[in-house]
C-alpha cells in the first residue's frame, strides 16, 4: 500500500482562504445582483400609488383622454406628480398625447431677458450646437420608437417598469394601462430621476472592493508570516529528524532555530535534545552489549579450562579446587546477566519517572540506618559515620527521584564497604554549599591504585577485591548515569589526610 502523498499546510490554509472566499464571493456577487432591484422596486412602488391616483382623479373628473383634456387635467392636477421629472400619457395607438415637459408651469420662462449674447452662425461653437441638437433630435425619435414598440407588445396585465440611463442619468420609469371604469382608455409612463440608486450601488460595491482587497493583504501578510516564521522551520524539523533517521553524515542544520525564544526554538531544543538522548541510549545499548559480551568471556574460559581439567583430575583437593573456581565464575556470570538486566531496566525506568522536590538530608540518614543494621547483622565491626558541615537549612531539599538518589548513597556505601576491612570507619559527609549539596563517602581502604581515578565509573572496570564474585563492576557507572540524570556531578579520589578513597557527589539546590 503506498503511503498518502503529505500536504503542505500552507496549501491547505490557502485553499481553505479560497473555498471561503468563493462562497463570499457567490453571496457578494448575489447581493449586488438584488440591490437595484430592490432599490427600484422601492421607487415603482410610489409610482403605482401616482398612477392608482391619477387614474381615480381621471375617471372622477371625467377627463376627456385626448390633448385637450389631458393639457387641462395636467395643469390642474400638478400636485399629483411632485418629485417626479416626467409624466406621460399615450393613446391606444401608443402615440404621445401628454406630457408634463410640453406644459407652461414656470411663467419665468417667458420672462425678457436683457443680456443679449452675438454669435456667428458658422463659428465651431454654433456648427457644435447643431450637431447637438440633431442628434438630440434623433436619439428622441429613437426613443418615442423603442417605447410604441414597448406599449403595445410588451406591456401585459401588470405595470412595467423600465429602468434607462439617459445622458449619465438614471431613471426609473414605471408603463401602465389608464383605465376607466375598466376599460383601457390609454397608457401612462411615470418617470423619475434615481441617480441615488446609482450611487448607492457604487458606494456599497466600492465598499466590498476595499473589504475584499483589505481581507486578501491580511490573508496575504498572515501567509508570509505563517510560512516563514512556523512552516520552514517545521520543515526544517522534519528534514532534520528524516536526516537522522536515514542516518545521515550531514544532517539539516537547525542552529538557526536554537536562538529563538518562541515555541518553535522550543520545540527545535526539545527534539535536538531527545534525538542526542535516543542516540546516546542507542550508542549505550550497543557498548553494553559488546563490554558485557567481553565481560562474560573471561569467566567464560576459566569455567571450560576448570571443567576439562576436572575430568582429568584424580586428587580430592584438586577437584574441589576446580569446583570452587566453576561456581566462582558461574556466580559471576549470574552476577553480570542480572545486573545488567536491571541497569537496563533501571535506564528505562528513568526516563518514565517524574522528579520532584525531595529531602537528601532525610535519604542519606535512613539509607545509612540501613546499612548499620546489616552490617550488625553480618557480624561485622564497621562503623558508619554521618557528618554535617555548613548545613544552613533543616531540609536539604533537591529536584529527583527518590528511589534513585537512594540506590546512589546504597552504591557508593557498598562500595566503600567493599574495600573497608572490619575495626574501619565509613564517614559520610555532608556540606552544604552556595548553590549545591556536597556529598564525600571516605573509607579506610586501600584506596585507587589507578593513574586515572576516573576509569572506575568505567562499565566492568576490573580492579576488583577478591570477592569479586559478588560484584558485576556496574555500580559505580550506574551511580555515575543517574547523578548525571539530576544534573549533579561526581569524582573519585584518594584521602590526603589518611590512607583510603573518598567519593564527591554534588546535587543542585532546588527551593
Amino acid at each position: 500500500m503506498n503511503p498518502k502523498k503529505t500536504s503542505s499546510i500552507l496549501r491547505k490554509f490557502l485553499l481553505f482562504n479560497l473555498i471561503v472566499f468563493s462562497i463570499l464571493g457567490l453571496f457578494t456577487f448575489i447581493y449586488l445582483q438584488a440591490i437595484q432591484p430592490n432599490l427600484v422596486k422601492n421607487k415603482t412602488i410610489n409610482h403605482q400609488t401616482i398612477i392608482k391616483n391619477t387614474n381615480d382623479h381621471i375617471q372622477r373628473l371625467n377627463i376627456e383622454f385626448d390633448e385637450k383634456g389631458l393639457s387641462t387635467f395636467l395643469l390642474s392636477a400638478r400636485f399629483l406628480f411632485q418629485n417626479l421629472d416626467r409624466v406621460q400619457f399615450f393613446n391606444l395607438d401608443g402615440n404621445l398625447i401628454g406630457d408634463t415637459n410640453m406644459l407652461d408651469i414656470d411663467q419665468n420662462v417667458f420672462s425678457r431677458s436683457d443680456l443679449i449674447i452675438e454669435q456667428d452662425i458658422n463659428s465651431p461653437d454654433i456648427n457644435e450646437l447643431k450637431n447637438n441638437i440633431n442628434e438630440d433630435i434623433n436619439q428622441s425619435l429613437d426613443y418615442y420608437k423603442n417605447l410604441k414598440k414597448i406599449i403595445l407588445n410588451d406591456l401585459k396585465n401588470e405595470p412595467l417598469i423600465i429602468e434607462n440611463n439617459i445622458k449619465n442619468d438614471f431613471f426609473v420609469q414605471t408603463l401602465d394601462k389608464v383605465l376607466v371604469e375598466k376599460d383601457v382608455v390609454g397608457y401612462i409612463l411615470v418617470s423619475e430621476q434615481a441617480n441615488d440608486i446609482s450611487v448607492a450601488v457604487k458606494e456599497r460595491k466600492d465598499f466590498i472592493i476595499r473589504t475584499v482587497v483589505a481581507i486578501a493583504l491580511v490573508i496575504f501578510i498572515f501567509s508570509t508570516f505563517l510560512n516563514k516564521y512556523i512552516l520552514k522551520p517545521i520543515s526544517f524539523l522534519v528534514k532534520y529528524t528524516e536526516s537522522i533517521k536515514a542516518k545521515s553524515d550531514k544532517p539539516v542544520n537547525i542552529d538557526n532555530f536554537f536562538i529563538r525564544r518562541d515555541e518553535v526554538g522550543t520545540l527545535t531544543q526539545s527534539i535536538h535534545e531527545m534525538t542526542l538522548d535516543l542516540q546516546k541510549r542507542t550508542n549505550r545499548a550497543e557498548t553494553f552489549s559488546t563490554d558485557l559480551a567481553h565481560e562474560i568471556r573471561n569467566p567464560l574460559a576459566s569455567l571450560k579450562g576448570a571443567s576439562e581439567l576436572l575430568d582429568k583430575t584424580t586428587e580430592q583437593k584438586d577437584r574441589e579446587k576446580l569446583l570452587s573456581i566453576i561456581n566462582h565464575d558461574v556466580e559471576r556470570i549470574e552476577r553480570l546477566i542480572t545486573d545488567y538486566t536491571q541497569m537496563l531496566k533501571d535506564e528505562a525506568s528513568l526516563s518514565r519517572e517524574k522528579m520532584v522536590k525531595i529531602d537528601l538530608g532525610l535519604i542519606i540518614k535512613n539509607v545509612v540506618e540501613d546499612f548499620k543494621q546489616n552490617i550488625v547483622s553480618l557480624n561485622k565491626k564497621i562503623e558508619i559515620q554521618i557528618v554535617s558541615k555548613n548545613i544552613k537549612q533543616k531540609i536539604l531539599n533537591i529536584l529527583g527521584i527518590e528511589s534513585r538518589i537512594e540506590q546512589v548513597i546504597a552504591n557508593l556505601l557498598e562500595n566503600a564497604l567493599s574495600f573497608s576491612q572490619n575495626n574501619t570507619k565509613i564517614v559520610v559527609e555532608v556540606e552544604e554549599l552556595n548553590d549545591d549539596f556536597l556529598i564525600i563517602v571516605k573509607d579506610q581502604g586501600p584506596g585507587f591504585k589507578e593513574k586515572n581515578i576516573e576509569n572506575i565509573f568505567k562499565r566492568f572496570y576490573s580492579n576488583r577485591p577478591k570477592n569479586f564474585g559478588e560484584h558485576s563492576g556496574l555500580g559505580l557507572n550506574i551511580v555515575k548515569n543517574i547523578v548525571e540524570l539530576h544534573k549533579g556531578k561526581i569524582k573519585a579520589l584518594n584521602r590526603i589526610d589518611t590512607k583510603g578513597a573518598q567519593l564527591e557527589v554534588m546535587f543542585p539546590k532546588y527551593s
